[in-house]
């Protein structure tokens, strides 16, 4: 148990270590290329961040263990907004700009909605099954790269939060692929150990996979974000978080499908719910506190909410 306790503090170090390379990096693409550190937190820093939900969730497919593939998915999006953000606007409180008022988080809401409508086929219309088919996984994937497309075509360029020193092209790629071997390297070591812990522990594979597994996985996520905010790049914190939600859902659980078809019997009401008030959740930064900003009020109802979650989570495990 010693040896992956310290496996496990060595996973934490490489994924901090490669956040911090992964926000250079990334920031001084954003500048070079005019787009918005939005967008490249996004697509690069989100895709990349989820890498560690990638690799779960597509080995819990390919063994057809659904629980794994799902819980790992609802956990990591349950936390990327309400524990992650949470923090990060207690850190800073982050500007919400008119394209994620109009795109970025209606897309996020409706991608969740369509996620429930398709794994819950049967108990909503009375037909299918209760979880995500091959076809199902097709239209997810549709839907992902369609959003891909519309983010880089209406990608709105803007000012920097914070000034940064330039940096050539080729060490600014050299970080962010060092960034991200440190995060899915960091992230792996982290999961697999702290798995191990869990099930010396004796705990069900849904209970790892939202809490353990989707904690490790989103480890990136919170190094980067957590970088991010304390480098005054609110825009990139808030990028790669809808970016890793959407990517989570539509290409991971949309690739997973694909693989072997998804049973939805290990969610429960609670489970999709909370999954739903998440995505939700980012509303409040248009109507509670400052408005167009989640600020640290915004930040503490999140937190408060995945603290209520896990209490039910420990309390039914």
């Amino acid at each position: 148990m010693f040896l992956q306790i310290v496996l496990l503090l060595a996973g934490l170090a490489l994924i901090v270590f490669g956040a911090d390379a992964l926000v250079e990096g990334a920031s001084s693409v954003a500048r070079r290329f005019g787009l918005s550190e939005f967008v490249i937190g996004l697509t690069i820093v989100g895709m990349g961040t989820s890498a560690p939900e990638m690799v779960v969730s597509f080995i819990g497919a390919l063994q057809g263990n659904a629980d794994i593939a799902i819980g790992n998915v609802v956990g990591s999006n349950i936390m990327n907004t309400l524990l992650i953000l949470g923090v990060t606007a207690l850190i800073l409180p982050m500007a919400v700009t008119p394209s994620n008022r109009k795109r970025d988080i209606p897309v996020n809401i409706l991608i969740t909605v369509l996620l429930i409508v398709l794994g819950l086929e049967m108990t909503i219309f009375g037909f299918g099954t209760d979880g995500l088919s091959r076809w199902d996984g097709g239209i997810l994937l549709a839907v992902f790269l369609v959003y891909l497309v519309m983010c880089f075509v209406n990608g709105e360029p803007q000012e920097e939060e914070t000034p940064a020193k330039q940096r050539s092209i080729w060490l600014s790629l050299l970080m962010i692929a060092g960034g991200l071997a440190g995060l899915i390297i960091g992230g792996n070591l982290f999961v697999d150990n702290a798995t191990f812990i869990a099930k010396a522990l004796g705990v069900s594979d849904k209970f790892i996979a939202i809490t353990i597994l989707a904690g490790g996985t989103s480890m990136p996520e919170l190094a980067t974000c957590v970088v991010a905010a304390a480098k005054k790049k609110g825009q990139l914190a808030l990028g790669n978080i809808i970016g890793s939600n959407v990517f989570n859902i539509l290409l991971i659980l949309g690739g997973s499908a694909l693989i072997h078809p998804l049973s939805f019997d290990g969610m429960n009401y609670v489970d999709l719910g909370v999954l739903l008030v998440s995505a939700l959740a980012l509303l409040t930064a248009l109507f509670i506190g400052k408005k167009n900003k989640i600020d640290r009020l915004d930040g503490s109802l999140f937190l408060a909410v995945w603290i209520a979650y896990m209490v039910y989570l420990f309390i039914k495990k």
